[in-house]
């Protein structure tokens, strides 16, 4: 099987200076992450990270631009290509169950989140937050979508 990355989307949500992360299982770990998950197939880039974040934490989101692309190799060996959105939550359902690895959702301040130290997923999370926090925006437009056009 040829090589290919994992595409993935992250949400940076702030409110008050705090950011939305979940605390979720990573096989025996507990680790903090932005709400994240993986493009699945028949779903744009801004679909993902609405999905994602509704079934991570509950919050509706609202993308509004992108952070960054990010090309990061884990531990693992395994490579993951990620494209980190910044946006709003203006409301959340309460009552919907999350996904099973979730633990909890949480709104943490940078400063805490940098002493968490191996318990963050990657050092994709505050690499997203500083470049959101240095005011790193691109439009939604950059992504291009190209249906195919073969029946």
């Amino acid at each position: 099987m040829p090589w290919r990355p994992r595409v993935t989307v992250a949400a940076i949500a702030e409110r008050e200076g705090r950011f939305l992360v979940v605390e979720e299982r990573v096989g025996e770990r507990l680790v903090i992450n932005q709400p994240a998950g993986h493009l699945e197939e028949g779903e744009d880039l801004v679909e993902a990270v609405r999905r994602e974040t509704l079934e991570e934490t509950g919050w509706h989101f609202t993308p509004q631009g992108i952070t960054g692309l990010y090309l990061y190799r884990a531990p693992d060996a395994e490579t993951y290509l990620r494209v980190c959105f910044f946006g709003e939550t203006a409301s959340q359902a309460p009552r919907r169950e999350l996904d099973p690895e979730i633990e909890r959702t949480a709104w943490y301040a940078r400063e805490e989140l940098a002493t968490i130290g191996e318990r963050l997923r990657s050092p994709l999370v505050l690499r997203c937050i500083d470049d959101y926090l240095r005011g790193a925006r691109y439009p939604l437009s950059l992504l291009g979508v190209i249906a195919s056009t073969a029946e």
